[in-house]
């Protein structure tokens, strides 16, 4: 497939609440391996969600050296406990910042393919799901740092 331009902090569509996708079809699939593309062109980055690429569809890839992930409409809908995380983001290169994020979470969602699927996530994982998942809702890490949590 192809490669796309990351969005960086400024562009409003980083602020906007994304739209649930209703058709999976060539589209989506189209839509999901350019942003596995997009996201195994950068130096370290392990995920990445549509509205980076400037797409306002519930999509997110997370590749964290395994197998890549596809969700489609993710929701989380378990949290359990807590970790202290340093974030940073493909939209804003340079930037790292302290927060707490849930230790695991178990997420609803769908493939490529529609078919519902339901993914449980730990440490990392969880970390990324939740970056993530904001990024649908228009809510990015700096919204979320907090200059309390110690190391």
């Amino acid at each position: 497939m192809a490669a796309r331009t990351i969005r960086l902090l400024g562009d409003n569509i980083l602020r906007e609440k994304c739209q649930p996708v209703e058709i999976f079809d060539d589209q989506i699939t189209n839509l999901l391996q350019d942003m596995l593309d997009t996201l195994h062109q950068t130096e370290n980055g392990a995920a990445l969600a549509a509205p980076q690429v400037g797409v306002l569809s519930r999509a997110i890839v997370i590749d964290l050296g395994k197998n890549p992930i596809f969700l489609v409409n993710p929701e989380i809908i378990e949290r359990q406990g807590r970790q202290k995380v340093t974030e940073g983001c493909l939209s804003i290169p340079g930037v790292w910042g302290k927060l707490i994020r849930p230790k695991k979470v178990k997420v609803k969602a769908f493939n490529e393919k529609g078919t519902e699927i339901f993914i449980t996530g730990e440490g990392e994982l969880a970390k990324c799901l939740c970056h993530e998942i904001d990024h649908l809702d228009g809510i990015l890490f700096i919204d979320k740092v907090d200059s309390k949590v110690g190391y």
